[in-house]
């Protein structure tokens, strides 16, 4: 079943909340917020507002001396999570306009608007941390990372890919897998990196770039909630198994997560292979769970607590608060974020 675009101009438009879909709807696509059928989309909508920053308010005054003391391991990985971020969050600016052009309901494209401003503006950030911190002659090599190096060439390649068959043909099915894609990037392909620079904080080492880390995955976990909330929506709209599409699609993703991870952070202190493989299994736990999903590796546990406390989360790998039942715990850039100096006993 192929999609078809809805109408852009549609005077004849039906915006009555009894007939209003997240897909396949006949919205006149005005933006009539007080007076919309997914009320979570508002508020989280307003979250993603208030979480508002600037990468260049971020200090890394400090991080240039620490960049250049850090170990050839260390700054090595520094530099390949960098540059997978930058391709990460670059793909994502460039197929969220996509996706969202078959979202019926304007209070959710809304939300997806603000999502890719947030991903164009973490591109910005990584792109601010490469041209501080890292010398002019070996910033080319970063940017072009991801096609330069075999490991994260097939690492980037697996979502990559299934967003390009979307493009290539945009099918119900296409579409479904796209959803999934996207949310196995938002909430697995990340972590391991930020945990890394968390790591570095802990030891007093990059403590800017951990304070822009911990904006970013700030603004990641609002993604993640909400395309919990659209697959759901997605699946019982198109008539899909979402269990048979996202499990599978997990599995793969966890083991190319575990191969990169391992590679790129070989030789980095406590960030152990064994620690990454019960981390990204324990994380891939909890996005299933989260969609109702029996998980899918058992005796697992989160290894990374006291590096996760560096980024402000909590024990479920979420931003401390249940964003929909309660205040997510807000640190607008307008106020100082907590110091550094407290969490130097929680290295591993």
């Amino acid at each position: 079943m192929k999609l078809s675009l809805p109408f852009l101009f549609n005077p004849q438009g039906d915006d009555s909340l009894e007939h209003r879909q997240m897909f396949l709807g006949n919205s006149t696509n005005i933006m009539n917020l007080n007076n919309v059928r997914y009320r979570w989309a508002v508020s989280l909508y307003r979250q993603m507002r208030e979480n508002f920053w600037v990468a260049e308010k971020v200090d890394l005054t400090t991080d240039q001396s620490d960049y250049r003391a850090l170990s050839v391991a260390e700054r090595r990985a520094f530099d390949g999570i960098v540059g997978y971020l930058t391709y990460l969050d670059s793909i994502q600016t460039h197929n969220l306009p996509v996706l969202a052009r078959y979202i019926t309901a304007p209070e959710v494209r809304l939300c997806l608007a603000e999502h890719a401003s947030q991903e164009a503006l973490h591109n910005q950030s990584y792109q601010y941390l490469i041209e501080t911190l890292i010398p002019a002659e070996r910033r080319n090599t970063i940017y072009d990372l991801w096609r330069t190096d075999p490991v994260l060439l097939r690492r980037t390649g697996f979502i990559a890919e299934l967003y390009q068959q979307f493009w290539n043909d945009q099918s119900v099915s296409s579409y479904f897998a796209a959803l999934c894609a996207n949310y196995l990037l938002e909430g697995l392909y990340f972590y391991n990196g930020f945990i890394f620079f968390y790591s570095l904080a802990a030891r007093g080492l990059m403590s800017g770039t951990a304070s822009m880390i911990r904006y970013i995955q700030r603004d990641e976990l609002t993604h993640v909630r909400l395309f919990q909330k659209i697959l759901k929506e997605a699946e019982q709209v198109f008539g899909l198994d979402l269990a048979s599409t996202l499990v599978p699609m997990t599995a793969q993703a966890v083991e190319e997560e575990i191969h990169w991870s391992t590679y790129i952070l070989e030789g980095v202190p406590a960030m152990t292979p064994d620690f990454i493989v019960s981390y990204t299994q324990h994380l891939a736990n909890l996005r299933l769970r989260a969609l109702e999903l029996k998980p899918l590796y058992a005796n697992v546990s989160n290894p990374f607590v006291a590096f996760e406390r560096v980024g402000d989360i909590s024990s479920e790998g979420l931003l401390k608060g249940n964003f929909f039942e309660s205040t997510v715990t807000a640190y607008n850039q307008s106020s100082v974020l907590t110091g550094w100096s407290e969490v130097g006993s929680m290295a591993l």
